[in-house]
């Protein structure tokens, strides 16, 4: 056999921090250390949680274990129909499905039904006298075979499985009275009233009402009821589709008819002079405060399915952070808000932002305490039906990654969807994770109110003709059972239709108010139509505090050999010495000052907290004991803001509109999302254009969410070079024939040096209103020895320079570039030859650009060089610019056309680097 056969076979020798590694002795210091990630607390309230539910429901008593074992056929039988008894219920309103034949149901014809049976730690909800195997049967039938079954056998504890299995098995312990059924007869026949009135007043109107799913207000019903009465919950952030949206704004969440009339005429939804273009009706949107004194935020969306709901996921922790929850408080995550996102059935198995949403659901910076999930199934996606549009069983499968528990009910069964709401909402609040309610209903017209469905769907839409409304159905019902029902559901209905008539006809001389600048954005204005400089300079030695305080350890803390020497010592020598203040330390000093004045800062994307370039290491690693360091977080004693540095999950869209909802929370919330190469936020492009660059032309809803994405063409090939800065100019509101103002959907800055950018980063937040900016970030220069500033540049009374330009008035040609190109240039560029820089491209800087321009009485040629493609970068930008607004005419020197960013064939790749030098000086 042969040495290295021998050395194989060996078991390895573990050394001593291995063994204690694999021991878990380091986890608890790795959460304690994190903000934002402090899951102690969380921990030893889930052990209570866990500990009581063992207690109350006998899990591992040995008398119940005896008696499992003693009626183990029948036990098995239990087990069974908790696992498979959804594949019988009856969950179709429509009745379309035949009953399923279930195999694993089977054995029971195998057991002795006669048979007496002690149902101790076998099955909940039943006497221990009296009982049989058939009644056992007959209370399995009723619990998982009927209008509302459950999929949970798979979660995670034991505490969980018997916890859903009790809830599941005694449900029906607790009636409904007769006011409840009331309640749930005026809630539908409230919805049904809207869309019937809308049918009657604007026939023509796509509204995608909620007919044949009014059973959805039962679930909002009792969910807003118990989340005040059960959980003292103060807050609801919400996500919801267009399906069934304007019923809950009206009959809900109080949403202002005559606005919303206003609307539907084609008049605006806000105020005459309000900076905004406005979106469609099912966008609607707004902040309500119910009576039972819930809040509950409904939240702009667009059309583009299902991304809403991780946006309000970023919101509603946001909103956790702010009023001190968990790891950013006291108390469990989860204990005052909770995230409610609603979804429809074809997309919600459909679209990948659900899966990454699942992803971030338990990510310890991401998660919110668990995200109540309502899926509105209509059984249909358009035209769609469900067994072409998904390849697994329900469309609710995908919750299963995560080992969501799903609840399926029949619409037409209300008082079973109000069961499914408080199982959801208790599950939510015991164990603080995701969980799923399918609610399984129909569409009654098409996917709109004018569209014909039975062109594709013939046996469904014959089905649904000749069935009443769920709310006329169940209003006959509780008629017959209750004395005056009648007479006080009809009252009611007349009531809110009056009421909808009066606000129709005043919906004219309505005057709308701008919604977005109230409460914690009082402070704030939208921006106007010309642009100010922003004295975002520091004193000097309040930066060098910062900047030694950053890198400041624990003692005995063993930071890597070579972050000791490169990282540490370095940047304590920059700040002694003023000068060679490189990239990360320029960060540093902005994200450090801010976290003084009082903000808080989000950093999130892949791989963050040590750069995706190892420049940045925000956080800090013991080489030892594993603990984790972020000196950002302690710059002072009793510290109020802190830095959540958030290394994420592998995933661009969810992550990005996670962000986007975390900083529309607070302007005093600065948040940043990173790239790992440029070119990756396509993987995100759904979040940047219904977002990011258009929240506040739609919704008026500012925010100043900052992406940095790395960029440089530097031989990497097409995928890792470009960040594809031609996309966010074009989506710009930018003018091409006259001057920009600070009313721009959101800055697109190409900064060359670390000063320039400390001053972007704190230009976002000192400033009193938000929007977004695009950050195209380097790759070399991050250590490009020439890429420096001084303390000197970040002082008090400096500011960020739209235009950076060389000093040479005898310069007869003149070079405009952004970026890293410069630096390039510089090294080649003739006395008589000067380069300007555009560090800003959005707003257009047309005012410096004149002023520099004029600074070169004896140029004769005007020339735009960029590193990228022709038909990239920034030249078919700026290019009408300068000539409409500057009146310069440029030419152009770069590389050509090419479908794909950047070549991948080095030879060719310097081969063009070599023809753009000599375009550009004409040698």
């Amino acid at each position: 056999m042969s040495l290295l056969r021998l050395n194989l076979l060996r078991p390895l020798r573990r050394s001593s921090f291995h063994q204690r590694y694999l021991n878990g002795q380091f986890s608890s210091r790795l959460s304690s250390t994190l903000y934002g990630f402090n899951d102690s607390i969380e921990k030893k309230q889930i052990e209570k949680v866990s500990s009581s539910i063992r207690t109350s429901l006998r899990i591992a008593d040995p008398s119940v274990s005896q008696n499992q074992f003693r009626h183990s056929a029948v036990y098995n039988l239990v087990t069974n129909y908790r696992t498979h008894g959804h594949k019988k219920s009856y969950i179709d309103p429509l009745q379309l499905q035949p009953q399923g034949n279930v195999p694993e149901l089977h054995h029971a014809s195998e057991l002795d039904l006669s048979s007496a049976i002690d149902p101790t730690g076998i099955v909940y909800g039943m006497n221990n006298n009296n009982n049989n195997v058939a009644s056992v049967i007959e209370h399995l039938e009723k619990s998982y075979c009927s209008s509302l079954s459950a999929e949970f056998t798979y979660l995670e504890t034991a505490e969980e499985r018997e916890w859903f299995a009790h809830e599941m098995e005694t449900r029906f312990d607790e009636t409904f009275s007769d006011g409840d059924r009331l309640r749930f007869a005026k809630s539908m026949l409230e919805y049904q009233a809207v869309d019937r009135f809308l049918a009657v007043k604007f026939p023509t109107v796509k509204r995608y009402g909620c007919e044949g799913a009014e059973p959805m207000a039962i679930f909002f019903d009792e969910m807003f009821r118990l989340a005040v009465s059960n959980y003292k919950l103060k807050e609801v952030q919400m996500g919801m589709p267009h399906r069934g949206r304007n019923n809950v704004l009206l009959a809900l969440l109080g949403f202002s008819p005559a606005l919303f009339f206003r609307k539907i005429r084609g008049a605006s939804e806000f105020p005459p002079n309000a900076p905004a273009a406005g979106d469609v009706l099912a966008h609607l949107n707004g902040s309500f405060d119910l009576p039972n004194g819930l809040h509950v935020n409904m939240l702009p969306n667009p059309s583009h399915l299902e991304v809403v709901g991780t946006v309000a996921a970023g919101r509603a922790r946001a909103r956790q952070q702010s009023i001190g929850e968990g790891p950013f408080g006291s108390g469990r995550l989860g204990d005052g808000v909770v995230c409610l996102q609603i979804h429809g059935d074809a997309a919600f198995s459909a679209q990948g932002i659900i899966a990454e949403g699942f992803c971030l659901s338990r990510a310890p910076h991401f998660t919110c305490g668990g995200s109540v999930h309502l899926v509105v199934n209509n059984q249909i996606g358009f035209t769609t039906p469900s067994t072409l549009g998904r390849s697994s069983r329900y469309c609710s499968d995908v919750a299963k990654m995560v080992a969501a528990p799903v609840l399926h009910v029949n619409g037409a069964d209300i008082e079973e969807v109000a069961r499914a709401a408080k199982i959801a909402l208790h599950y939510r609040q015991q164990f603080r994770k995701d969980v799923v309610v399918d609610l399984v209903t129909f569409r009654r017209w098409g996917h709109n109110e004018v569209d014909e469905p039975s062109l594709t769907q013939p046996a469904m839409y014959q089905r649904i003709a000749a069935i009443k409304s769920i709310p006329d159905s169940y209003a006959a019902d509780i008629k017959s059972r209750i004395p005056d029902a009648g007479d006080k559901l009809e009252q009611f209905v007349s009531q809110w239709t009056a009421k909808l008539q009066q606000e129709f006809d005043r919906a004219n001389s309505y005057e709308p108010k701008d919604p977005s600048l109230g409460g914690r954005w009082s402070s704030m204005r939208h921006p106007g139509q010309t642009l100010s400089t922003w004295d975002t300079g520091v004193p000097a030695d309040l930066l060098r505090y910062v900047g030694a305080r950053s890198v400041t350890l624990p003692e005995g803390f063993e930071a890597h050999k070579t972050l000791q020497k490169s990282h540490v010592e370095r940047r304590l020598q920059r700040m002694e010495q003023g000068t060679g203040i490189d990239w990360a330390t320029a960060e540093a000093l902005a994200f450090g000052s801010l976290l003084l004045q009082g903000f808080s800062v989000r950093l999130s994307g892949q791989d963050v907290s040590r750069g995706t370039f190892s420049h940045r290491h925000i956080r800090l690693w013991d080489q030892s004991t594993m603990q984790i360091h972020e000196p950002l977080n302690q710059l002072i004693p009793e510290q109020k803001t802190f830095i959540e540095s958030v290394d994420s999950p592998l995933t661009e869209e969810a992550v990005m509109a996670f962000e986007f909802g975390f900083s529309t929370e607070h302007p005093q919330k600065f948040s940043l999302w990173e790239a790992q190469f440029g070119d990756f936020f396509n993987g995100a492009q759904i979040i940047i254009d219904t977002f990011v660059s258009s929240a506040h032309t739609k919704w008026l809803q500012q925010s100043a969410l900052v992406l940095l994405l790395p960029h440089g063409m530097d031989g990497t090939g097409p995928e890792h070079s470009s960040a594809r800065i031609e996309r966010f100019l074009q989506m710009s509101d930018s003018h091409e024939d006259r001057v920009d103002g600070e009313d721009v959907a959101w800055s697109v800055v190409f900064p060359t040096t670390p000063s320039q950018y400390f001053h972007l980063l704190r230009r976002q937040m000192i400033r009193d209103f938000r929007r977004p900016m695009v950050v195209i970030s380097p790759k070399i220069l991050l250590r490009f020895p020439d890429c420096v500033s001084s303390l000197a540049d970040m002082a008090e009374g400096t500011a960020f320079e739209p235009v950076l330009s060389q000093t040479k008035p005898q310069a007869t040609k003149v070079v405009f570039c952004t970026g890293k190109h410069f630096y390039a240039l510089q090294s080649r560029c003739p006395p008589d030859t000067a380069i300007v820089r555009i560090e800003e491209l959005v707003p257009f800087p047309a005012v410096q650009l004149e002023k520099v321009i004029r600074s070169f009485p004896n140029a004769k040629e005007f020339v735009w060089s960029q590193e990228e493609h022709r038909n990239n970068g920034a030249w078919s930008f700026v290019e009408p610019r300068f000539r409409n607004i500057l009146g310069v005419q440029m030419r152009y020197a770069g590389r050509g056309p090419l479908c794909c960013p950047a070549v991948g064939i080095a030879a060719l790749h310097k081969k063009e680097e070599e023809e753009l030098f000599r375009a550009t000086f004409g040698k």
